[in-house]
């Protein structure tokens, strides 16, 4: 496993330059089948981490773009009446792939966003009283730009509560931005990356990471990171029973090194609050 790691992150470096902490933040949402928000300002990247990621994976890759006028059946897909069998068939939207880019998310109206509430949270969406599956594995990466510029809408907190880890890439430093400039287009070079873990194998990693263990300890320091944001004046809405089964449940550790324990360092970093 720790060879699959190192390989896909070396690769996503020399893709998003300067990153690596985020990159390897992303990738452990990803381990621990969580779904990732990206907020920032448009072209630091949010897109081509995702872009990339895809393409390392080997998994099927659909950018949605978000607007005012997105109707929750762009993005689940919808029943077509078929004049020749004289029956509805149903049309996949692009939610039916492994990894979604749900590009500025907070463009939608909250109609269009709670057209993702289901999928994220039970890997399956309901259509017309039909429920169908989403391919495995399934993983939600959503940009939104931030709240002060025009034509947002808030995400609720039923939306945010979805999401396991919170980011922002930011500018890049001096270096890496002189290598953007004097370096070949991200385009080029991501369709030339080879798929270095299957989506066989991610899966199994998956599964491995649910093995790691969850000390007592740890699980107190959980609840205390638990009751502190519930109990806080500085937090408008505590983390939920939802959210904390997430965090104290979220196998950080195994993606990155030999050990089969998670450190509460990682924890300080990951809700989505």
């Amino acid at each position: 496993m720790q060879k699959y790691t190192h390989q896909l992150l070396n690769s996503a470096n020399q893709i998003i330059l300067g990153k690596d902490h985020k990159i390897r933040l992303a990738f452990c949402c990803l381990l621990a089948r969580g779904h990732l928000l990206i907020e920032d300002i448009p072209g630091v990247g949010k897109t081509t981490l995702a872009h990339t990621l895809a393409k390392l994976l080997g998994l099927h890759y659909q950018r949605i773009q978000f607007t005012s006028d997105i109707l929750p059946a762009d993005i689940l897909g919808s029943s077509v009446f078929d004049g020749k069998s004289h029956e509805f068939t149903f049309h996949p939207g692009p939610i039916f792939n492994q990894m979604i880019l749900a590009d500025e998310i907070n463009r939608a109206t909250p109609k269009a966003q709670s057209a993702l509430l289901e999928a994220m949270e039970e890997y399956q969406v309901t259509i017309e009283g039909k429920t169908y599956p989403l391919p495995k594995p399934f993983f939600v990466i959503a940009t939104q730009n931030p709240s002060h510029q025009i034509g947002t809408f808030p995400l609720p907190e039923s939306q945010l509560d979805r999401f396991l880890m919170r980011i922002e890439l930011g500018y890049p430093d001096p270096k890496a931005e002189r290598a953007l400039l004097t370096g070949q287009s991200r385009h080029t070079l991501i369709e030339s990356l080879p798929v270095q873990l299957p989506p066989e194998q991610l899966q199994l990693m998956q599964e491995l990471v649910t093995k790691v263990h969850t000390s007592d300890a740890l699980l107190d320091y959980c609840q205390a990171i638990i009751n502190f944001t519930r109990e806080s004046a500085d937090y408008h809405c505590g983390l939920s029973p939802r959210a904390g089964l997430a965090v104290a449940g979220h196998r950080l550790r195994s993606g990155h090194s030999n050990s089969d324990a998670i450190v509460a360092p990682i924890l300080d970093k990951v809700p989505t609050l």
